[in-house]
């Protein structure tokens, strides 16, 4: 089931959000949260009923691993117990999402035919592994107080988070999960999550859907061995920069907004990351709890910046090589994580010996840098194929010919046949389901994601997201875009989710989902 489908928006949502209240209204807080727990074990099982099992019997296992850890065990004893807990959780993960890709690069570097049958992979299995992992990490470490067995059945399946992320810390949600105001109806809550959920399925289905079209045409058109002009390319990637960019940051808003309906906020997870001058700040703001656990359970325990330069650099490239391989099986993923920890490893070297940006110009030279950067990065993330890769990044450097609209020409006269015999072609835009409406898609999207407050700070006077970093939702330099609850912005949100659910005709995943 799909937040951006009529049976959820129509059916689902409001059905589980009426009989929550019913109930909790009522003063039952363990009926509203065990029937919270049965519709998102509903929700799950939309896709594939098979895998609800799996999902239960992970939460039984890591509840009572938990409960065990937390218990009087000398040392060494819990040592072992945790040991067994994450080698468990990322066995499970590494046989659905890894088994394939093990065997098929097996046969192809010893010539060996060992025969696997295609993995199904279960929905959301990295995001409810990684959730229980720190769960008894921290229990290990004594960092948990609340164990009861309902609300750690919720701090796994609760349904806005619970497909994409984000990836959440017990200390930030079993306590709002414990308070006797939770199923509580409250008008503020549901207005703002109404609206955020309304803005970011307008960012989904509207922005992401529509700039998505040419992303899909020029990378199928690179993966099947179509030699891609310079303009071509850079349509291609920037469309997935941008597709990609609305995508996730849709789901981000819209699972926040599903949350804050029910009187509970989640961690923020998505914050302007084109706006980053550096990969460092990229990091802080893209896909954040995933950096978050990158940093504190891997690249910290295998010992961060805290012996010498060149073990930082080291560990810095296995983390991300590691959240590449995270994101999926496939050589494409380590390119990309291998890219972005080749990226940090030259901020971090480059802040040692100039750690201000300093001027404007100097900080429009940084951010123009650093998005380049990324662009470049999203090409293997995107493409199915290394050929495809490949051909994505000669276009993208004029190895493979530069071209301009053929309307030029006329226009440009005999510098347009000078620029012939350069060897730059004049030909149609509307070739791969490229057309000028694209350069239109692009730059209106740069220009929302660079310039404009996201709709966390618009909605930040009422707090919308539980901050994963202190400080990180900088307040509006406009105060007047700041959101309220009047008709202006009743009649703002009504329109996006008309418009939104009317161009619904064709439902597409949330590209996360993948992942």
């Amino acid at each position: 089931m799909l937040f951006n489908s009529y049976v959820f928006i129509f059916l689902f949502l409001p059905l589980t959000i009426l009989v929550f209240f019913a109930i909790g209204s009522r003063g039952h807080h363990r009926i509203a949260v065990s029937w919270l727990v049965t519709a998102s074990l509903f929700f799950y099982g939309w896709w594939n009923a098979a895998y609800v099992g799996l999902l239960i019997g992970s939460v039984l296992f890591n509840y009572a691993l938990g409960n065990s850890l937390s218990g009087e065990f000398i040392s060494l004893k819990k040592k072992w117990l945790l040991f067994f807990g994450v080698t468990a959780n990322l066995g499970l993960l590494g046989y659905f999402k890894y088994a394939n890709f093990f065997v098929d690069n097996l046969n192809l570097i010893a010539g060996v035919d060992f025969n696997l049958e295609s993995i199904i992979l279960p929905l959301a299995i990295s995001f409810f592994t990684f959730q229980q992992i720190t769960y008894l990490v921290d229990t290990y470490k004594g960092e948990t107080e609340e164990r009861n067995f309902l609300h750690y059945c919720l701090f796994v399946t609760f349904f806005p988070q619970l497909i994409a992320g984000p990836i959440v810390h017990h200390k930030e949600m079993l306590p709002q999960y414990a308070k006797s105001a939770l199923g509580k109806i409250k008008p503020q809550h549901l207005a703002v999550g109404i609206t955020i959920f309304s803005l970011g399925l307008f960012k989904k289905v509207v922005l992401a859907d529509g700039i998505g079209v040419y992303a899909t045409s020029v990378f199928a058109a690179a993966d099947s061995g179509y030699t891609l002009n310079l303009f071509e390319s850079w349509v291609g990637a920037l469309s997935y920069t941008f597709q990609l960019y609305f995508d996730f940051s849709g789901y981000s808003d819209m699972a926040i907004g599903i949350a804050r309906m029910f009187g509970v906020r989640l961690p923020l997870n998505f914050n302007s990351p084109y706006k980053s001058t550096n990969i460092i700040d990229f990091w802080h703001r893209w896909h954040i709890t995933l950096s978050r656990f990158l940093r504190d359970y891997l690249y910290i325990p295998m010992g961060g910046s805290r012996k010498g330069s060149s073990r930082r650099q080291a560990n810095l490239l296995i983390t991300m090589l590691l959240g590449g391989l995270w994101h999926g099986a496939g050589w494409n993923f380590v390119i990309w994580g291998g890219l972005h920890g080749l990226y940090l490893m030259v901020n971090h070297g480059w802040r040692s010996i100039a750690p201000g940006v300093g001027r404007p110009l100097t900080r429009l030279l940084a951010w123009a840098f650093t998005f380049v950067a990324v662009v470049f990065a999203w090409v293997p993330f995107r493409a199915t194929t290394l050929e495809g890769t490949v051909n994505m990044w000669q276009g993208m450097v004029g190895l493979q010919g530069i071209s301009l609209d053929q309307r030029l020409l006329a226009v440009l006269g005999p510098l347009g046949s000078w620029l012939e015999d350069q060897g730059v072609v004049f030909s149609s835009f509307f070739q791969l389901n490229i057309s000028v409406w694209s350069i239109v898609w692009i730059l209106a999207l740069m220009v929302i994601s660079v310039l404009c407050p996201n709709i966390q700070q618009i909605m930040g006077r009422y707090r919308p997201a539980y901050e994963t970093y202190t400080g990180e939702i900088k307040p509006m330099k406009w105060g007047w875009l700041e959101w309220t609850p009047t008709v202006p912005n009743l009649v703002i949100t009504l329109f996006c989710l008309i418009y939104a659910l009317m161009s619904m005709s064709n439902i597409s995943e949330f590209l996360y989902f993948n992942f």
